[in-house]
């Protein structure tokens, strides 16, 4: 039995060591662009789990009373202080008069439940009900329901815009906007060889235009396809994360160059299908405020990942906006969970 005891260090040891390898690409990750390293890239999944297993390594080892705990320690120091906690304190939420408040809501609602996943009735009620209780200014769906944009449903939004071709349902992933305010122009930004999009619109606020993209980036579909993974080579499976990875990449490349073409003040929302340790995520967010980081609580969780907390959902503001709130929702409707942001406009001042 003592011989064991040194063995099991070894081991321990070992799997450590590929911890602390696998941190320091990731901590790599967010800098480089994904065409240099795809298949790399996608340690940005799991980059806050990563950071959770060294806790447990920090653990371990200073109950051996080992000094080898100090791997670890570097490594979870380093990843708070290059890439930042996913774990945000209570902010404090400034008072702001209603009339100054823009709030806007984001919710991947998985088409209101069409094909039954959850096994709850009348989900599409629901949603509705869920927003009509929360009555954010702008509301912004991806994977919308085509119903929607012929049903008179949301009726306390005048305004807007549900990127949906009558007849081809299955072609492309249904993203919409919702505007209390006049949209003033509207467009998509159709990714290549994909169902996936983006849309936005141009709404007229008080006397200023803000263009609002409604994002919709690749999936992995990774929890669909569980059971599967276990009989599926593994080289098969990092060349089907490369891929998703490389049209990400793609992706967000072409929703910043929109994003640029255009001297809107601009807010961003979306379903990135990926952490904020990713460079899809530095790619978008750029110089933009994250709502979450700014004043949001907790994990900020929108998905759960094999029962792990995820952030992969996000609104993101541009300096004009002062961030006077953000809310994510345990309100179980979808896959993912709903989030809302407040802001206020500097100009108002």
């Amino acid at each position: 039995m003592k011989r064991f005891f040194p063995f099991l260090n070894k081991l321990i040891l070992f799997v450590n060591l590929i911890f602390v390898l696998v941190t320091a690409i990731a901590l790599l990750v967010p800098y480089i662009p994904v065409t240099y390293m795809p298949t790399l890239s996608t340690v940005s999944l799991v980059t806050p789990i990563l950071a959770c297993v060294h806790m447990v390594f920090v653990s371990f080892w200073l109950l051996r009373r080992k000094k080898l705990w100090l791997w670890s320690a570097m490594m979870f120091i380093a990843w708070y202080v290059i890439l930042g906690s996913f774990y945000e304190f209570s902010n404090q939420v400034e008072n702001v008069n209603d009339v100054e408040k823009l709030s806007i809501m984001s919710f991947n609602s998985r088409r209101f439940n069409e094909h039954r996943q959850l096994d709850i009735e009348n989900v599409d009620s629901l949603i509705l009900n869920f927003v009509d209780r929360k009555s954010p200014d702008i509301l912004c769906f991806q994977e919308c329901y085509y119903e929607m944009k012929r049903n008179n449903a949301l009726s306390q939004y005048p305004y807007k815009y549900i990127d949906y071709v009558y007849g081809k349902p299955a072609t492309r992933v249904i993203q919409a906007i919702y505007s209390k305010f006049p949209i003033l122009a509207k467009d998509s930004i159709l990714f290549p060889n994909s169902a996936n999009s983006a849309v936005y619109a141009d709404i007229l606020y008080k006397k200023d235009t803000i263009r609002i993209y409604n994002v919709h980036l690749q999936s992995f579909r990774i929890i669909p396809e569980i059971d599967a993974i276990k009989n599926q080579k593994s080289s098969k499976l990092l060349a089907k994360s490369k891929g998703v990875m490389l049209k990400q990449d793609e992706q967000a490349n072409l929703i910043r160059a929109s994003m640029e073409s255009t001297s809107h003040k601009k807010i961003v929302v979306g379903d990135f299908n990926n952490t904020q340790y990713s460079n899809i995520y530095k790619t978008i967010k750029g110089d933009l405020q994250d709502t979450f980081l700014e004043k949001g609580k907790g994990f900020g969780r929108t998905y759960n990942l094999l029962g792990f907390p995820m952030r992969i959902d996000y609104i993101f503001a541009d300096s004009d906006f002062e961030v006077i709130s953000h809310e994510n929702f345990d309100v179980k409707l979808s896959d993912h969970y709903p989030v809302m942001s407040t802001l206020r406009l500097k100009s108002d001042e």
